[in-house]
């Protein structure tokens, strides 16, 4: 690409620091302003990253220099973000979900096909050297046919940590839509795409009680599911097996399990960038960890962008607009499921993007090369 593209991020939570530790050495990203309700959080983000300027909402989706809104923002509030980013003319790039709903995220969709920019969304783990490596494992033949996959996510809850976790119990939360587009995005990338899912799930209390931060002991209200399990049938006929709580307390399964005729793979924590890929070949005596050999390296929050921003123009970006809708759709339909009893078919479905070499991002070379030399 040429110039770097300019960003500007609405939502100054917890979140943005990973984004700004990405955005300090990815050269392919200029972060030029930033806005929160809370007008201190930007200007603390302002004064602690040099040439950013701290902005109301709307001076930010009114500013020439903006080009990409980068949307982190509560879940509920992905979709009204996003619509305003596209009617000022600009590209968006979200936190997960895309949307709330499939029926908002529809509508960021076509707003954005038809103003003629760009829609990328989180997760963009799948981008980093664990994903992509097992990825390539698959792709080379090193299991054989994928027959099927386990997804395991097991927390006692956010609120023991997260000092403001009420938006992960309302709609839009939950351990589905909260942690599921890691897993399920990581599922698509390594088997394609879904084409029915079966759901169940329940929640085992009404009300969390806050655990840290200065509203220690206050109780929130549970209004979602708190527990899901879900099996998503791919359209190349791999059975996947999702099991999503914050009501369990530790697992020991791993993360992803993928199964083939020749060997089964354990791919690291889809949350992650980076992790060990271990290979259990037919025959082997033990599993053996295999090499690094694709993704982006050293990679953070926001490579999806610098990917979004070197992809050509009409072209899906590899954390996309396309995957983030169909991988929602997922979760809401086997949500659906789980209520109504019966297997839902997916609508959407999404070309599996085109795998990532082993790359060290410009701007990302000068840095490892300096912490080598010293």
């Amino acid at each position: 690409m040429g110039k770097p593209l300019k960003v500007g991020i609405i939502g100054c939570g917890a979140i943005i620091a990973q984004y700004l530790a990405s955005f300090r050495k990815l050269e392919q990203i200029d972060l030029v302003a930033v806005a929160d309700l809370d007008p201190a959080r930007a200007q603390a983000v302002a004064d602690d990253y040099e040439g950013v300027r701290a902005l109301s909402v709307e001076e930010l989706l009114a500013a020439d220099d903006v080009e990409l809104v980068l949307n982190l923002t509560i879940p509920a509030a992905h979709a009204e973000v996003a619509l305003k980013a596209i009617a000022a003319g600009k590209s968006v790039y979200g936190e997960k979900p895309l949307a709330a709903t499939t029926a908002e995220a529809r509508q960021v969709l076509d707003a954005a096909r038809e103003a003629g920019v760009a829609v990328g969304c989180a997760p963009d783990t799948v981008l980093g050297t664990g994903i992509q490596t097992a990825r390539k494992a698959i792709d080379d033949g090193l299991i054989g046919p994928p027959i099927s996959a386990s997804a395991t996510m097991v927390t006692p809850g956010h609120e023991r940590w997260h000092p403001n976790p009420d938006f992960y119990y309302q709609p839009g939360g939950g351990p589905l839509l909260d942690m599921g587009p890691y897993y399920v995005t990581a599922l698509v990338t390594l088997l394609g795409p879904v084409v029915s899912v079966m759901g169940a799930a329940s929640h085992t209390r009404s009300e969390r009680t806050i655990g840290s931060g200065p509203r220690k002991g206050e109780k929130i209200p549970v209004t979602i599911d708190s527990h899901v399990s879900g099996v998503l049938v791919h359209a190349s006929g791999a059975l996947s097996t999702l099991f999503m709580s914050f009501d369990a307390v530790q697992s020991k399964s791993p993360n992803i399990e993928i199964h083939g005729e020749r060997g089964s793979l354990v791919v690291p924590d889809p949350n992650h960038f980076d992790g060990d890929v271990q290979l259990f070949s037919l025959g082997a005596e033990d599993w053996e960890t295999l090499p690094v050999s694709a993704g982006y390296v050293d990679s953070g929050r926001g490579f999806g962008i610098a990917d979004l921003a070197s992809t050509p123009a009409g072209n899906e970006p590899r954390a996309g607009g396309a995957m983030a809708y169909h991988a929602l759709e997922v979760m809401e339909s086997v949500l659906e499921s789980a209520h109504s009893g019966s297997a839902v078919r997916i609508s959407s479905t999404v070309e599996r993007p085109a795998g990532v070499e082993l790359t060290v991002l410009a701007g990302e070379l000068d840095r490892l090369q300096a912490q080598e030399a010293s």
